[in-house]
């Protein structure tokens, strides 16, 4: 079951962060067509949030057709985001090290996110104009 954290300095809602995650563990292939979402009295217990707020994060998913509630059993997946390559676990293996040793360099994970987010879209504008 998918475990929600928050960055409370991110400028980025509560509610969206909740979509986002369950949208990484979709695309990830953590989460699989089936698996239960944590309840609303879980997670509201856990990150000390407001139930709407929940609610409203299930609700958009729901709406994507990512997930169904379901009434007094609660919030199951229907969909994934596609399947994860065949050299996913390579890769995450590999970006982990590259991630340790950043962070063994003294680079914070703010310097991480930047760093990648640069490269990222450097990578893609050279594939537009390639």
């Amino acid at each position: 079951m998918i475990q929600f954290r928050l960055d409370q300095r991110s400028g980025v809602s509560t509610y969206v962060q909740i979509v986002r995650q369950v949208r990484h563990a979709l695309r990830l292939g953590m989460l699989r067509p089936g698996d239960q979402l944590p309840t609303v009295k879980e997670v509201v217990a856990s990150l000390a949030i407001n139930p709407n707020t929940v609610l409203k994060a299930y609700r958009e998913l729901e709406h994507e057709g990512l997930v169904e509630g379901r009434p007094g059993q609660g919030t199951f997946v229907l969909h994934t985001l596609g399947p994860p390559s065949g050299d996913h676990l390579a890769i995450r293996r590999a970006l982990e090290r590259w991630i340790r040793g950043a962070l063994a360099a003294g680079l914070e994970a703010d310097d991480l996110i930047a760093l990648f987010e640069t490269s990222l879209r450097d990578l893609q504008d050279e594939e537009v104009v390639a």
